[in-house]
C-alpha cells in the first residue's frame, strides 16, 4: 500500500507523537509498504529524505503557527494519490488537508487522536476546540473511515463521544536504546548535574504542563523525607518554565532534593534513574512509560493512564492520585535489588509487547479492512 502518515511536527519539543509517528512509519516501511511521513516545521523545505521504502518530507509551517497551516503540505497531499491517509492529532490544519486528500483519492482517512479525546483533554479549553472542529478541519471527524487508539481506554473515549466508525487499538512501539547511547546520556546528565552522582534518582520526564501534575508531584515529594533519593524533573517547558518550578523548589528550601531541567535537545535521562514517575491526569498511552520499562525501570503511573499491567506484572503501581503517597513511599523503601527485579519483569514484558513491526502489522491489517469495506 501507498500510505501517508501525517503529523503536525516531528520536533522533539512536541512530545511523544514526534517519536511514535516516526516509529510507526518506519515499521510500516520495514514490512513492505511505501510510506510517506509528512510534517511541518518553521524551516521546512519539502525535500524528500529517503530510507528504503520510507520517504520523509517536512514542509514550511505558515502563520498562525499554532494551527500548523502549510500550503505546500496541502499540495503534496492533494497530488499524492495515497491508498491510505493517516493523520495524527486533532485541532490542527493538517487534518483538514488529510481529509481533503483522502476524499479526492477515495481512500480511507484514519485519525489518531493522540490523547486529545480523553475527558480531561476534551474539556480543556472546550470552546476553542469546538471552534477548531468547525473552522480548522470541518467535517473531518465524520469523514474518518476509522480511528486508531493506542489503548482500550482511548478507544472507549472515542466511543463515549459518539463516534461509531471502526477503531483499531494498537499501542505505540518503542525501541530499546543502545548501550553507547545510554552511556552518553549518563555522561551528559552527570556533567550538567554532578549532584546526581551517588544518589538514587526518581525521574519525571514529560511536558511541563498541568496535565502531568508537575506541581502536585513536587509538593508530594517534599511532603516527607526521602532518604538518599532525589527527584529529577526533565521536560519540555509549556505551561510551566524551568525557572517557575525552580522557584517553587527554592521556596521549600529543597534545592538539594529536587532538580529541574529543560529536556529540549538533551538525551533522555532514563539511564541516571532507578524509578520512573508519571502522575498525569490522563494519557492515551504515555510513551515515556514504555521507554522506561524497556530500560528496566519500575514505574508508578496514575490509574487514568493505560498502565494497569504494572500491577499485573509486578513492575510498579498504577494507582489513583490519592494513593500515590503510599505507592511512592513503598517503592522508595525497597532495596536496589528489589527495584531491579521489578524493572527486569517490566523490561521482559515491554520488549515483547511494543515491537514496532508487530504494531505496524496491526495497523496495516486495519488499513486493508477499511479499504475492503470501501470497495
Amino acid at each position: 500500500m501507498r500510505i501517508a502518515q501525517i503529523v503536525a511536527s516531528l520536533e522533539s519539543r512536541h512530545g511523544g507523537p514526534s517519536r511514535s509517528v516516526r516509529g510507526l512509519a518506519t515499521g510500516l516501511a520495514h514490512i513492505g509498504h511505501e510510506v510517506e511521513l509528512l510534517s511541518t516545521a518553521t524551516d521546512g523545505d519539502g525535500i524528500a529524505r529517503n530510507e528504503a521504502s520510507l520517504t520523509t518530507r517536512t514542509f514550511r509551517r505558515e502563520w498562525p503557527q499554532a494551527f500548523s497551516p502549510s500550503g505546500s503540505l496541502n499540495a503534496q497531499l492533494h497530488g499524492g494519490d495515497y491508498e491510505v491517509v493517516h493523520d495524527h492529532g486533532l485541532w490542527l490544519r493538517p487534518l483538514h488537508y488529510a481529509h481533503r486528500a483522502a476524499a479526492k483519492a477515495s481512500s480511507p482517512l484514519v485519525i489518531s487522536p493522540r490523547g486529545m479525546m480523553s475527558p480531561w483533554a476534551w474539556n480543556h479549553h472546550r470552546f476553542k476546540k469546538a471552534l477548531a472542529a468547525r473552522c480548522i478541519h470541518p467535517g473531518a471527524f465524520a469523514a474518518a473511515a476509522g480511528w486508531h487508539a493506542t489503548s482500550e481506554t482511548e478507544a472507549n473515549d472515542i466511543r463515549d463521544l459518539g463516534f461509531t466508525q471502526p477503531v483499531c487499538v494498537a499501542p505505540n512501539g518503542v525501541d530499546a536504546p543502545s548501550s553507547d547511547d545510554e552511556s552518553a546520556a549518563v555522561r551528559y546528565w552527570l556533567a550538567i548535574r554532578p549532584a546526581l552522582s551517588g544518589r538514587r534518582v526518581a525521574l519525571f520526564y514529560s511536558r511541563l504542563h498541568s496535565k502531568k501534575r508537575v506541581l502536585e508531584l513536587i509538593k508530594l515529594w517534599l511532603s516527607a523525607p526521602r532518604g538518599d533519593w532525589v527527584l529529577l524533573l526533565v521536560g519540555i517547558p509549556e505551561e510551566y518554565s524551568v525557572a517557575q518550578l525552580e522557584a517553587l523548589v527554592l521556596r521549600h528550601g529543597a534545592a538539594d532534593r529536587v532538580f529541574v531541567h529543560d529536556g529540549t535537545n538533551a538525551p533522555p535521562p532514563y539511564a541516571v534513574a532507578s524509578l520512573f514517575l508519571l502522575p498525569s491526569h490522563s494519557e492515551n498511552f504515555g510513551l515515556v512509560v514504555a521507554e522506561a520499562l524497556v530500560r528496566g525501570m519500575p514505574v508508578i503511573a496514575t490509574e487514568t493512564t493505560p498502565w494497569q499491567n504494572l500491577d499485573v506484572i509486578d513492575a510498579g503501581y498504577c494507582v489513583a492520585w490519592t494513593n500515590w503517597s503510599r505507592a511512592l513511599a513503598s517503592l522508595l523503601a525497597e532495596s536496589p535489588d528489589a527495584l531491579h527485579a521489578r524493572g527486569r519483569r517490566g523490561q521482559a514484558w515491554a520488549t515483547e509487547a511494543f515491537s514496532w513491526e508487530k504494531i505496524a502489522g496491526m495497523l496495516a491489517a486495519f488499513y486493508e479492512q477499511l479499504r475492503g469495506a470501501a470497495r
